[in-house]
């Protein structure tokens, strides 16, 4: 599938589409219709992604394909309060969790996201993208990046609970509870989506640049998998003598 097209199907069932149909088909269908069929649209599309679109297993659809369950079988938890905007809340919870014990298990989950953008085709490009995650200036940039992004969704976590159990006040089952829960969720996947979406760019633009750090320097050429092959052909440089910016000629990261 297109990128385009996918990121606007994203975009339109993963945000647009629940909202609308919190906002507009409560008393039609059912204030418990509408939330359930608000809350499973999203999981319905990641799982429908993954199975037949996206047709990887790795660790992000893995990742992917757990927070859309947890977020169906929340769906099925009727309440409100003080325990929904804590339901609410559980998807940062989950994704702090796993990249926090990503850290631990020694295997940053930036790695991964790095490693898909960059989408080595071979064994031996797959060897050698390793070999540079193991070096320690990228090493330490895939660390920090993936505890700065874990505490980007903490506090995108907190601010979500907040958000819900301020504005969501209304009883579960009602049109009310609805129409406030759409109010929120047009907040959130801006507010704080947007910021998510931003570190984890930044983030990976940051490994970029360790990478290409230890890759030569020549001018003109852009194609990474190019300048890791050479790299390979020149033999790895020493830790000690590498330097943590980016070659003088400006390059961005390409596929091979």
């Amino acid at each position: 599938m297109n990128r385009s097209l996918k990121l606007v199907l994203d975009v339109l069932l993963g945000a647009v589409v629940p909202i609308l149909v919190l906002a507009y088909l409560s008393e039609p269908l059912g204030a418990v219709p509408a939330y359930l069929i608000s809350a499973l649209v999203p999981v319905g599309w990641v799982a429908a992604d993954l199975l037949f679109i996206t047709r990887r297993l790795n660790f992000i659809t893995t990742f992917l394909g757990l927070s859309a369950l947890v977020r169906g079988l929340l769906a099925f938890w009727f309440v409100d309060g003080f325990l929904f905007a804590l339901k609410d809340s559980a998807g940062s919870a989950v994704t702090v969790a796993v990249f926090g014990g990503s850290l631990l298990l020694g295997r940053p989950a930036l790695r991964a996201f790095a490693q898909q953008s960059l989408d080595p085709r071979t064994p031996r490009q797959g060897a050698a993208l390793a070999k540079l995650f193991a070096e320690r200036p990228v090493a330490r940039v895939l660390f920090l990046g993936t505890a700065s992004l874990a505490a980007v969704h903490a506090v995108a976590g907190i601010a979500n609970f907040l958000l819900n159990f301020s504005i969501v006040v209304a009883p579960f089952g009602t049109a009310e509870f609805n129409t406030q829960v759409a109010t929120v969720n047009a907040v959130t996947r801006v507010a704080l989506g947007v910021p998510e979406v931003v570190a984890t760019g930044l983030a990976i633009w940051l490994v970029f640049k360790a990478i290409y750090s230890r890759l030569p320097d020549v001018p003109g050429e852009t194609d990474v998998w190019k300048l890791i092959q050479l790299r390979e052909e020149r033999g790895a440089p020493d830790d000690s003598q590498a330097s943590d910016t980016p070659p003088s000629v400006t390059h961005q990261p390409g596929k091979g």
